[in-house]
């Protein structure tokens, strides 16, 4: 098997500002926004929890833009999100990311993988792997994951699984039996557990279109920006095993996790843009106090009285429920 991948040698990390004496290199945190719209309140909760832990920690706080995937991007939206972020008193502390511009290191990543047999091309499509489903008697929770059944899974490594079918896209394998229960440990949720093979099944990292997975951009450029802690809503919690699974084929160290509560509409629905939530008003600091307000509240910090964004967060700081 290949030894594991340099993770430096795919892109240098973002580097901390000089200016920052106060900057710890133990806590490395960050906010990663899909550019598919302005920031509303329900992101704003995620990128404040993600400012005031580092903050809280004496850490530095980064922001990268999950750009992967340009059909759903909406073009400035990242300028307006970052805009948006200054507005809020929140200011990266290195090098914003961009991971469209990113793909050397995301190939370089695939390509050990599967040198190492941990990955494999796949030719099933949605409906196929939908059909094998019906066929087998799986129903698919809810919310759940529509779980591969194994279609392509070479019968040992270094074999073809496509049976001379064309491949779509690449996949990793997860363990099998006892040992794809995977547990671990959330500082607000606790212990949580998930098993890899019958809840998840053998995972996308690039798509039928070409384009990256999430989970693997993710885990690639966590591992070389070198973040610690990790802070983000909690619809997110359930991707936390397939990132660890690939931080530990990669070699990468885990980060500590902490998955905020998130926003819900009136219908009981994650606050986002694709149900229609409204852009972030961060036009006036009155404006800008009251969604920090509004936030923090969503967090449960306690009132503040503060009367500008600058003491808010300044005392959001000392009222922040995770301290270390």
């Amino acid at each position: 098997m290949p030894d594991t991948p340099d993770m430096a040698l795919m892109t240098a990390p973002a580097q901390a500002a000089t200016d920052l004496p106060q900057t710890s290199a133990r806590y490395i945190g960050r906010f990663a926004p899909s550019p598919t719209g302005p920031l509303h309140a329900g992101s704003l909760v995620a990128a404040l929890a993600s400012w005031l832990d580092a903050r809280a920690h004496g850490g530095q706080w980064l922001v990268r833009i999950e750009d992967i995937d340009p059909p759903r991007c909406q073009p400035g939206a990242d300028r307006i999100i970052l805009q948006q972020l200054a507005d809020c008193g929140l200011h990266a502390e290195g090098e914003v990311i961009y991971q469209s511009q990113r793909n050397a290191a995301y190939q370089h990543a695939l390509d050990w993988l599967a040198a190492a047999g941990h990955a494999y091309p796949c030719a099933c499509t949605r409906a196929e792997i939908a059909a094998e489903h019906t066929r087998l008697g799986w129903i698919k929770p809810r919310h759940g994951e529509l779980v591969y059944p194994g279609t392509c899974r070479p019968a040992a490594p270094g074999l073809d699984g496509l049976k001379g079918r064309p491949a779509r896209a690449w996949r990793v394998a997860v363990p099998q039996g006892p040992q794809a229960l995977w547990p671990w440990h959330d500082r607000r949720l606790g212990d949580q557990q998930q098993a890899l093979d019958t809840e998840v099944g053998d995972f996308v990292v690039r798509r039928a279109d070409g384009l990256w997975a999430y989970q693997l951009a993710v885990v690639v450029d966590d591992a070389e920006q070198g973040i610690t802690d990790i802070v983000r809503g909690e619809d997110l919690a359930d991707n936390t095993p397939r990132q660890q699974w690939l931080q530990r084929l990669l070699g990468a160290p885990t980060p500590s996790y902490l998955h905020t509560p998130l926003v819900l509409d009136a219908r009981g629905e994650k606050l986002s843009k694709q149900h229609g939530a409204p852009a972030l008003d961060t036009s006036t600091p009155a404006l800008v106090l009251q969604a920090l307000r509004d936030a923090g509240g969503a967090l449960g910090l306690p009132p503040l009285d503060a009367p500008t964004p600058a003491e808010w967060l300044a005392q959001a700081i000392k009222a922040w429920p995770w301290q270390p």
